[in-house]
């Protein structure tokens, strides 16, 4: 079982930079695959960003323009979403994802890919 929780949401103004993470638990050694996702009111999930190990692997959403980062603390057990130049267009609940077994890269943008989810933090970004 793997638990995920994310924070560091809340409201910011447009153009600001936040960085949500998320705290794995369980059995994290066995964690291959993990991603954001966020869900905009009225509109279905989106990919933001995944990445694999081993290897290493990173995959991000081309419509970011390479505005958000994800990275990990192997220590603190957690993954992060560094996020800048926010605009009212990001506004939505992002969530934490993980899949336990590896998957072929194309499948890391895929929702149905991941086994676990976190609650969802809310992002609001006011313009």
């Amino acid at each position: 079982q793997v638990l995920l929780e994310e924070s560091g949401g809340g409201l910011v103004q447009a153009g600001d930079s936040l960085r949500l993470s998320c705290t794995v638990s369980g059995h994290t050694l066995r964690v291959y695959t993990m991603a954001w996702f966020r869900q905009a009111p009225g509109k279905e999930r989106e990919f933001l960003a995944a990445f694999r190990w081993p290897g290493g692997n990173t995959q991000s959403a081309d419509s970011l323009k390479g505005r958000f980062t994800v990275s990990r603390d192997n220590v603190k057990n957690t993954v992060s979403l560094q996020m800048n130049s926010m605009s009212d267009e990001d506004t939505g609940i992002y969530y934490c994802a993980a899949r336990l077994q590896s998957v072929i890269v194309s499948a890391m943008r895929q929702a149905s890919s991941y086994n676990y989810w976190g609650q969802g933090t809310q992002v609001t970004v006011s313009s």
